[in-house]
């Protein structure tokens, strides 16, 4: 730890304060919270968690950098497939998790370029500090759209369009469980003053249920279960009348997920692009996520009544969609226009990058079930 950058006096003091308030409702849960609470109060509690607290978290000051900062290209693709989704709905699209608001310009801009403009773009985001920089990042870039894009608190009692997330199912809190054989709860407690780990029975039916469902093949096994993600793809089904669903993030399938040699699970910390182990360190201050589990998140669409449309790799997906294509427009000679996007082209579909661990996932109901995105290498079986 001695070698990550330090934190701002500031900063710091927002963390302690977010350490007496998760220490407070320790004690008056009677010494322990699941996991899930812990993570759901470092990442979003009110004015002091890592995502409602103000501090810089995309981009080279921040804690990571996800894609559609790294190159227009990525979310110019990503509109290539909307486009051809779109006039079969509403024409209204839905954007979870929308960070800097880059990728929502990136769509629009070639949206517009392709006479496909959505008639709204609505975006749901539950960080105050983002939906401001999203507000002036798009009034920025696209003035005469940005009365397209609306901002969402709660999701309307039907869904009729489009709706994308990226990187958004691995911020949502997880449950961790400690096999030894038999499935614990790993939850907090306190030494003192210092955060400790302390298992339990599980006594949520569904969270025991979906735990002994898993039986990995190792006598000492800690993983996630996230039944965040579940409910969330029951949400969407419910609501959604017609559309479709598409949702990229890092992750597995649950054969991999639960692999032997992934006997610590997946759990990890991002803090000023380094990665950190201990999910108690600085509070507030460090991203925590937590890698997706594919085959629950397909069975819970699946459950929930949705059309299982496509999975596949993040670099499959973006070659179907276009994304050579693109980076074929631009002029090599250019090397400052062309250079940045071809290296970042490159780590988007490098297996050693983010190509292969990245995934793309899709969801229909009441549209058509044959996608670009998933026309080539499709890995449904895998799941």
């Amino acid at each position: 730890m001695t070698t990550l950058p330090a934190a701002s006096a500031d900063a710091l003091a927002i963390s302690q304060s977010l350490v007496h308030a998760i220490q407070a409702e320790i004690r008056q849960r009677g010494g322990w919270m699941p996991f899930s609470r812990y993570m759901e109060l470092a990442l979003y509690a009110p004015g002091l968690g890592y995502y409602v607290a103000g501090s810089r978290k995309l981009g080279a000051a921040g804690d990571f950098t996800t894609a559609p900062e790294m190159s227009a290209l990525f979310g110019r693709a990503l509109a290539r497939q909307l486009a051809e989704l779109l006039p079969q709905t509403a024409n209204i699209l839905y954007e979870f998790g929308a960070g800097t608001g880059k990728l929502a310009i990136d769509i629009l801009g070639e949206l517009q370029a392709l006479d496909a403009l959505p008639e709204r773009y609505c975006i749901v985001d539950l960080s105050p500090d983002l939906i401001e920089r999203q507000q002036h990042n798009i009034r920025q870039a696209l003035p005469h759209l940005a009365e397209r894009v609306q901002w969402l608190d709660q999701l309307p009692e039907q869904l009729d369009g489009v709706i994308i997330g990226n990187e958004v199912l691995d911020a949502m809190p997880c449950e961790l469980i400690h096999w030894t054989p038999e499935p614990q709860q790993r939850g907090v407690g306190l030494d003192g003053e210092r955060f400790v780990w302390a298992d339990r029975a599980i006594e949520d039916p569904q969270l025991l249920q979906l735990a002994q469902a898993i039986q990995p093949r190792h006598d000492d096994y800690v993983s996630e279960i996230s039944p965040a993600n579940i409910g969330f793809l029951h949400t969407l089904a419910r609501k959604l009348a017609r559309g479709a669903v598409l949702l990229l993030d890092y992750g597995f399938p649950a054969a991999e997920y639960y692999h032997p040699q992934r006997h610590m699970g997946t759990l990890i910390g991002h803090y000023r692009h380094h990665t950190v182990d201990d999910p108690f360190f600085l509070p507030g201050l460090m991203d925590l996520t937590c890698h997706v589990d594919f085959s629950a998140v397909a069975q819970a669409g699946i459950d929930a009544g949705l059309d299982l449309i496509g999975y596949t790799t993040q670099a499959q997906f973006l070659i179907n969609a276009g994304i050579t294509q693109l980076l074929e427009q631009l002029d090599p000679a250019d090397a400052a226009g062309y250079l940045p996007h071809a290296a970042a082209v490159q780590k988007l579909l490098s297996p050693s990058e983010m190509g292969e661990l990245f995934k793309a996932i899709g969801f229909g109901k009441n549209i058509s079930i044959d996608w670009s995105g998933f026309l080539r290498g499709d890995r449904c079986y895998t799941l």
